[in-house]
């Protein structure tokens, strides 16, 4: 028995060693039948997991099936109510035709009212959303005037008494701001764009101003805004009289009843070209001729200044008893007394020369002003002919479907005529006038040399 126990003991260590030997230290077989071994456990583990995962797919299966079952019972359920449903659907239809001509026959005239209504609001808010007083007003009024509009088409709910009275006081309210002048501060757009504070004085529905200045009012920002060109001064000084007065007080002001906020023809008055503007439409030759002009203006004027200077000299002169040579008088006179003692002869060629002498300083400058009174028209004329000029090689590149392509020639022909009888007018009447002062005082020198030959003749 003891040794029976020894063998058994040595066989179990004979086989771990053995078993170790065939497995390396990284747990790879090293020889063919630990390699047997290790597949067949292998396959002993694939064959339990397959199983377990054959046993969940059965499982799985005969759930699928359920959920199949009971869905198609609920979508047979489903096709029961549709078909309930579109039964009911069609009755009511049904229904519902004999209830709206019922409702149609019961509303009878409320039909109409409702048209009357619709398009009452429609027009008033589309009036309104341009008026000069929805800056005033605010668009609350808009939104309503809209909503009762929209309500009004669906012709399926009467309006309500606080509903219709609102519409009769929007209405009532734009007929009195029609006729009345308000003021009120207000947000206004300048120039910069920026939105600024102005107290803003609005006459009935023809135009708004602020600080003197016209506004205009803009739907799209519902504010007003500075009108980017101002017109004419005369217009402007009565924005500012009305920007000014006091309730109560008479103003004369210029309105424009135009357009549905005002406008129309106050936008095409600040079209209009301001004189600078006019005068740059001259162009090249209207420069030449307004330089021209104003040289011209200025050397007449002095001379009739210098004139004038000089026949008030003479006539103190001509009542003086001595001779004064700060006049042309005076030296004509003290040639006369220089040459007293000579024969007649000689005194009246002594006269005539001292006269002769101051002739030209009393005539300077005036052939001047009436050469630029002859030249400015023709200058004109040269400019409306370089403006017809330019007009017609408009037309030959571009041909006469667009009238403002003609424009600016036709405008440099006109302006530089206008400029040039501008010019020529009053240079030919400040010649004249210089004429005239010149001829007047050589005429007393040639009376005052003439009564000095003749006293000196009687005393001979």
């Amino acid at each position: 028995m003891k040794y029976l126990k020894y063998s058994i003991l040595l066989t179990t260590i004979f086989s771990v060693l053995s078993y170790a030997q065939d497995i390396n230290d990284e747990g790879e077989p090293t020889t063919v039948k630990s390699l047997l071994e290790l597949v067949q456990e292998g396959r002993t583990v694939e064959q339990d997991e397959n199983s377990i995962r054959e046993a969940q797919f059965l499982a799985e299966k005969n759930k699928q099936a359920a959920i199949l079952e009971a869905e198609k019972r609920e979508l047979a359920r489903q096709e029961r109510i549709a078909e309930q449903l579109e039964a009911e659907y069609k009755a009511n239809e049904e229904i519902l035709k004999v209830k709206e001509e019922a409702y149609k026959k019961e509303l009878g005239s409320l039909v109409e009212l409702f048209g009357h209504l619709q398009s009452t609001a429609g027009e008033a808010s589309s009036l309104f959303s341009e008026s000069l007083t929805a800056a005033e007003y605010g668009r609350e009024r808009e939104l309503f005037l809209n909503e009762l509009s929209s309500k009004m088409s669906e012709a399926t709910v009467l309006p309500t008494i606080i509903e219709l009275e609102r519409l009769w006081f929007e209405l009532q309210r734009e007929m009195v701001a029609g006729s009345e002048v308000s003021k009120f501060t207000a947000n206004v757009i300048n120039l910069d764009g920026e939105s600024i504070s102005c107290e803003v004085t609005r006459v009935a529905l023809y135009n708004a101003v602020c600080d003197g200045k016209y506004l205009e009012y803009i739907p799209s920002k519902g504010q007003y805004a500075f009108l980017a060109k101002q017109p004419a001064g005369k217009y402007r000084s009565g924005a500012k009289r009305i920007s000014n007065a006091d309730p109560g007080d008479i103003i004369k002001f210029s309105v424009d009843p135009t357009g549905p906020a005002g406008g129309s023809l106050l936008a095409n008055l600040i079209l209009a070209p301001s004189l600078l503007e006019r005068i740059n439409q001259g162009r090249e030759v209207g420069y030449i001729i307004i330089i021209v002009g104003l040289f011209g203006i200025g050397i007449a004027l002095w001379k009739l200044y210098q004139l004038y200077m000089m026949g008030i000299a003479v006539r103190k002169q001509a009542s003086a008893s001595e001779p004064n040579s700060n006049n042309p008088l005076g030296r004509v006179l003290q040639v006369g007394r220089e040459n007293l003692s000579k024969d007649i002869e000689t005194l009246e060629l002594k006269l005539a020369e001292a006269i002769m002498a101051e002739r030209p300083s009393i005539e300077k400058g005036i052939n001047v002003v009436k050469i630029i009174s002859v030249v400015a028209p023709l200058a004109g004329l040269l400019g409306t002919v370089t403006g017809m000029i330019v007009t017609f090689q408009q037309i030959t590149l571009f041909g006469t479907g667009d009238p403002k392509i003609m424009a600016g020639g036709i405008s440099q022909a006109l302006v530089t005529t206008v400029l040039g009888l501008v010019v020529a007018i009053p240079t030919t009447l400040l010649h004249s006038f210089a004429s005239s002062s010149a001829r007047g005082i050589i005429n007393v020198l040639e009376e005052q040399s003439t009564g000095i030959v003749a006293e000196h003749s009687d005393k001979s």
